[in-house]
């Protein structure tokens, strides 16, 4: 058995977003990440980052509702 350990992190703090509501914050990192992937490519791992925040700052419901805007 290994001792393989999976570190748990959030979004690290960002300057423009110094209140506690964390709304745009979230919003933000989703733009920066759709970005990302419009610049580098769908392939591409550099944007994982941008992922990994925007996963940690929204809640589920707002990233399908996110995703479901992003369609139409």
């Amino acid at each position: 058995m290994t001792n393989d350990m999976i570190e748990l992190k959030t979004a690290p703090a960002d300057f423009r977003f110094p209140t506690t509501n964390q709304t745009r914050h979230c919003f933000t990192r989703y733009i920066e990440f759709h970005r990302c992937l419009a610049a580098k490519g769908e392939e591409s791992n550099e944007c994982e980052r941008f992922a990994k925040y925007y996963r940690s700052l929204c809640p589920g419901d707002w990233v399908s509702i996110l995703q479901f805007f992003e369609c139409c």
